[in-house]
């Protein structure tokens, strides 16, 4: 059903649920004979506005590393079998890059963690990055918690 899964992520535990299900989907698509190529793991460090790339290239990099060794982390606590798992690391503004990943790639769907909010206050937590790409995003987007 689904080609190409896209799974943003923060590096964090929490967004695991995010790639578990993606990792899940992908072994039962792959059991069935269906069509699914990849899943996408990508992190976004943001980019600090107004500031010259030479001068924060080392801490970038730093943050780079550290990412890549996390999602490392994040995919193998996988329990499911072989996976097809690309992971990437982009410097930018997260919502920004993350579409732009969707719009290049071809991406089928999106799965993305995202937080509770708030019934008695329902006036915060829309401006989070996962409103923003369920609200701007050409391709259908999950949440999971």
């Amino acid at each position: 059903m689904f080609e190409h899964i896209l799974v943003p992520t923060d590096t964090s535990s929490a967004s695991g649920s995010a790639l578990k299900l993606a990792a899940r989907m992908q072994s039962l698509e792959k059991s069935g004979q269906g069509r699914f190529r990849k899943i996408s793991l990508l992190h976004v460090v943001e980019k600090i506005a107004h500031e010259e790339d030479d001068e924060f290239a080392p801490f970038y990099s730093k943050l780079i590393k550290r990412a890549e060794a996390r999602m490392d982390e994040l995919i193998r606590e996988q329990e499911v079998g072989e996976l097809n798992i690309e992971k990437q690391v982009i410097v930018g503004n997260r919502v920004r890059e993350i579409l732009e990943f969707v719009e290049s790639n071809r991406v089928d769907l999106i799965i993305l963690k995202s937080h509770r909010m708030n019934q008695n206050d329902l006036t915060h937590g829309w401006g989070t990055i996962s409103h923003k790409i369920g609200i701007l995003s050409p391709s259908p987007v999950m949440l999971v918690r």
